[in-house]
């Protein structure tokens, strides 16, 4: 839900501009990759933070069981890549939306 916010919220702060480019010939693809460069970069930070870090005490709290595993390196890139299609599926849909409206409309309210 707070990325469903975050996205709507950018997407709204972002009329006029999304405005201004389809009316210079932007096409939804490009308006889609506008807002999803930001999103992504922020994702990928996070993840680069937390993902030692939930390693170091993952790893910490699994070796005091009886039975000891390793978390394999593939749990944390697969976490990031559904973390990531969440993301964009959600940026798409809201993007998409804000791109199909009339630019003149977007333009005229302030």
């Amino acid at each position: 839900m707070g990325l469903l916010g975050l996205i709507a919220f950018i997407s709204q702060q972002k009329t006029k501009e999304i405005g201004i480019r389809k009316v210079l010939g932007a096409s939804i693809a490009e308006i889609v990759q506008l807002l999803a460069i930001d999103f992504v970069k922020v994702i990928v930070v996070a993840l680069l933070i937390a993902s030692p870090i939930a390693w170091y005490f993952m790893n910490n709290w699994l070796q005091d069981f009886a039975y000891k595993i390793d978390i394999p390196w593939w749990v944390f890139a697969f976490s990031g890549i559904v973390a990531i299609g969440i993301a964009m599926l959600t940026m798409g849909f809201q993007a998409i939306k804000a791109a199909s409206v009339n630019p003149v409309k977007s333009l005229r309210t302030e």
